[in-house]
């Protein structure tokens, strides 16, 4: 006999996947050597900026909408978007040689990050309204 598959609620994987990215985001502003014993030299430091600064503002958004009621899609939105591009880059460009192997590591946690995505209530059409009337 088939178990039910089981449902997660939206806001942990938003606060989890949130926090992921707020890091992930940190690490090159705040220690871009690090970074780079880790992933490879980088010949653009702003463009490490720009990405580490974005995913630190994606971030903020997924922790920020998982306590608030209509936050759930939203969140969801973001986090899909952001791993799902993500996961785009590490297996393009790795396979061409213009980032590092250590970088398929990322792509394994992106691709959790769409799984556990994937595995959240999706928010009914009943549920939507409720939330619009608050």
């Amino acid at each position: 006999m088939r178990r039910p598959k089981v449902r997660e609620s939206a806001d942990g994987i938003a606060v989890a996947h949130g926090a992921f990215n707020v890091v992930g985001g940190l690490w090159p502003l705040v220690h871009l050597r690090s970074f780079e014993w880790v992933f490879g030299p980088k010949t653009d430091d702003w463009l490490q900026m720009t990405t580490g600064g974005l995913l630190v503002s994606a971030g903020l958004v997924q922790i920020a909408a998982a306590s608030d009621p209509k936050g759930a899609a939203h969140a969801r939105r973001v986090g899909l978007g952001t791993a799902l591009t993500l996961l785009a880059v590490d297996l393009v460009y790795v396979p061409k040689g213009r980032i590092r192997a250590t970088y398929l590591l990322d792509a394994v946690m992106q691709t959790g990050w769409i799984a556990a995505w994937l595995r959240t209530t999706w928010p009914t059409s009943e549920g939507a309204a409720r939330c619009a009337d608050r």
